[in-house]
């Protein structure tokens, strides 16, 4: 005799994919996987290698491809970096970083 479970369906989004163990909306997967490609997008428009990007960026080539691949959890101040290392300016000093102004990182989104 087959049993049918009485687990109650999930309700809201489907779920695509996990981050860090945790079921991610699809709503948050896209919003990854967007961001990822742009970051791609804007890299190669600069014609920089992963390997510069890192390098200019102090972020992991690695991390780098998960970001770009919309499995990378990205924090703001990487943001900043990224943003900064398109933008062609080298990492910036504790000051420089907290006055920066500029939109730079806006431009990910």
């Amino acid at each position: 005799m087959e049993m049918l479970s009485s687990a109650p369906a999930l309700a809201g989004p489907t779920v695509r994919a996990t981050l860090d163990g945790r079921l991610l909306s699809c709503a948050e997967s896209d919003f990854l996987k967007q961001m990822g490609d742009r970051l791609r997008v804007m890299r190669l428009c600069r014609r920089l290698s992963r390997r510069e990007l890192s390098r200019r960026s102090q972020i992991s080539e690695r991390y780098i491809a998960r970001i770009e691949g919309g499995t990378g959890n990205v924090s703001i101040v990487l943001l900043l970096r990224l943003a900064q290392a398109l933008a062609g300016e080298q990492m910036p000093d504790a000051e420089r970083m907290a006055t920066t102004g500029d939109r730079l990182w806006e431009s990910l989104f």
